[in-house]
């Protein structure tokens, strides 16, 4: 069996649909994760070069869901040999607008799908690497996670969980053969971002950038393959930015 065993969650729209593409382009078999969306997770699947790839649904926030996703991917991929947390939620909840259930709403369900569920699927998906000594995770954060986000104060805490994890799991599983790393995208022209790239805000948005845009998907995802090679091994650990030069940190 050629290729790798690659699982992408959140892999119908956006980042993660860029990202499938790329490893299928690479020669490597895809389980397309996907919550709702069973029609463009069918399109993708069928538009993807090369053949063993297949579907998984699942709603990750629950951790019985997201342990038979992985089983059920692990099982349809011949194991799992790159894991992409890309699966993701950006809810708008400005502190001084929102009621107090409307407040607690909005960091439960962007924590439990952003950063609890990223760490449920890790550990499912290491199990099947630890045996073969061999693997490599890629968490999908945001610039959010250093700059602040000052209405999604939950998804901006939820990615800087998500850094420290990956660096956490980037020293505990090196010893495993395993690798972890992290890329961490600015405004990126996904659906997700779609209103937010709308009208005159939009336009601020892009000025942000001496570039004078937003990334592509498919930029993301040529760097979320990179750092999933043998070539990146050393880089595991690092979180890389990839946000045009519009936020520099320290």
């Amino acid at each position: 069996m050629t290729g790798r065993a690659v699982l992408v969650t959140g892999a119908s729209r956006g980042i993660g649909r860029a990202v499938a593409r790329a490893f299928a382009a690479a020669g490597d078999r895809i389980a397309v994760h996907y919550r709702d969306s069973e029609e463009l997770a069918a399109g993708l699947l069928a538009s993807l070069p090369g053949t063993g790839h297949l579907t998984v649904q699942a709603d990750l926030a629950d951790p019985r869901a997201a342990s038979l996703a992985v089983a059920e991917a692990a099982a349809g991929l011949h194991g799992i040999d790159v894991l992409v947390n890309n699966a993701g939620v950006y809810l708008a909840h400005p502190v001084t607008e929102v009621t107090y259930p409307q407040w607690q709403a909005a960091w439960h369900q962007t924590l439990s799908v952003n950063l609890v569920a990223a760490a449920n699927v890790t550990w499912c998906a290491v199990q099947h690497m630890i045996p073969r000594r061999a693997g490599c995770v890629i968490n999908v954060s945001s610039r959010g996670a250093f700059r602040g986000e000052p209405d999604h104060p939950a998804y901006a805490a939820s990615k800087a969980g998500l850094n420290a994890f990956g660096q956490s799991l980037a020293q505990a599983l090196a010893p495993h053969g395993i690798t972890v790393a992290t890329v961490a995208p600015g405004f990126v022209e996904t659906d997700m971002a779609a209103e937010a790239l709308a009208g005159e805000a939009g336009e601020r948005i892009r000025a942000q950038s001496p570039f004078g845009r937003v990334a592509r998907p498919d930029e993301i995802a040529a760097a979320v393959l990179y750092l999933a090679s043998p070539a990146a091994r050393w880089a595991s650990g690092a979180i890389l930015d990839l946000n045009g030069a519009s936020y520099l940190r320290p």
